[in-house]
């Protein structure tokens, strides 16, 4: 059997040592400082931390209720779709586009919860495990480690190991998976699937490609954010990469992101959840040798992300504004559009970049969605 030590998540006789360790980490107790409003209550949390004894009470008496109050002081609601279609006994493979770091598998699982469903694990790139108490926190919260930046061998090794984790989790564990479609947030509203997510899924697979990939019970899902979370910093990297060719984000870059991705306001989050693969995966496979179908399969999770992503008033003004026209004019008010573009306006007049440059890219970022959707299914 394979060794998952150095990925999975913590398991419950883990859970207290390694909280306590937390309740007593300096660089911790400063985040929960950050968190929480008093000094009280940082004590009662650090306190009611040592007494927990397993990753699920962890996750009800703490992470729960933190993404409960996140949800109200960030967004105007979260809405779902399309959730009764399944069943709480049932296992899935959530894959889907990836907009905020935290808060997209996050949201996710406070979805989850309210609706009685057991919480997913949770896939995060190792490049996010800044520092060694977010490295903890994330394994308490039934997250798994995604290893990057390896050498040739070692990532396919590291993806093999991955590719058998995440098949255990859903199979012998009995336990969802939520996993971004691609590695790193869209920065420019292109929601597309790696081919290579497929793949590494593929890796485990023992059987043929139709009977390993309905193992999986795949389940497309499009997570929708009124506001696009830290549109300024987005467009700003997306600028100095194509500026200059060496550009890289540092740590406290991804430590920024992941802060303002939690804070700033979001307005009406929503997340839809498209036919599960299993339905179409016979005919999709048909006839067609494992690129093929990987290639089959990849087409009809995009496509039910498109389907299934909310647009907001948002995304049809944007798409007006870059088209130059006022197609969708309909879908928005003009408070709706002076307010997104005061927004707009505000996000990127001081960034060091040309302004029409930096707008069209901003556009771009809210609109893409629309023109997704447009291109497979008509008008929006």
């Amino acid at each position: 059997m394979t060794d998952f030590n150095e990925i999975r998540p913590f398991n419950d006789n883990e859970a207290n040592t390694v909280l306590t360790e937390l309740a007593n980490d300096p660089s911790f107790v400063k985040v929960v400082g950050y968190l929480y409003q008093t000094k009280e209550q940082v004590k009662q949390i650090l306190q009611l931390m040592t007494t927990i004894q397993s990753v699920d009470e962890f996750q009800d008496k703490i992470i729960y209720p933190l993404i409960v109050k996140i949800e109200k002081l960030t967004t105007k609601d979260l809405s779902y779709s399309a959730m009764d279609q399944f069943q709480p006994e049932e296992r899935h493979l959530f894959i889907s586009n990836h907009r905020d770091i935290i808060l997209d598998s996050a949201f996710l699982n406070g979805v989850m919860h309210q609706q009685g469903f057991r919480k997913t694990e949770i896939a995060i790139g190792d490049n996010l495990l800044i520092f060694d108490w977010i490295k903890k926190l994330a394994r308490l919260n039934r997250t798994f480690i995604v290893k990057r930046n390896l050498g040739l061998r070692e990532q396919l090794k590291a993806s093999a190991t991955l590719s058998a984790y995440i098949r255990h989790a859903l199979t012998e564990k009995k336990e969802s998976v939520w996993i971004a479609q691609r590695e790193g947030r869209s920065k420019d509203g292109n929601d597309q699937t790696q081919p290579a997510l497929l793949k590494m899924l593929n890796m485990s697979n023992k059987s043929s490609i139709t009977e390993g990939f309905k193992e999986l019970n795949i389940v497309p899902m499009a997570i929708s954010y009124e506001i696009e979370p830290c549109a300024k910093s987005k467009v700003e990297e997306l600028l100095n990469r194509k500026h200059n060719p060496d550009f890289s984000k540092t740590k406290q870059d991804d430590l920024n992101s992941m802060a303002n991705g939690v804070m700033a306001s979001k307005g009406h989050v929503h997340f839809g959840f498209g036919n599960p693969l299993n339905l179409k995966i016979d005919k999709i496979t048909a006839n067609k040798n494992n690129n093929e179908a990987i290639k089959a399969i990849v087409d009809y999770i995009d496509k039910r992300i498109y389907a299934n992503y909310k647009l907001w008033p948002n995304n049809y003004i944007a798409a007006d504004l870059l088209q130059k026209t006022d197609k969708h004019k309909n879908k928005y008010t003009d408070n709706d559009k002076n307010a997104f573009v005061e927004r707009m306006n505000n996000d990127i007049e001081n960034l060091a970049f040309d302004n029409d440059e930096s707008s069209e890219m901003y556009l771009n970022m809210y609109a893409t969605p629309v023109f997704n959707y447009e291109k497979h299914f008509g008008d929006a």
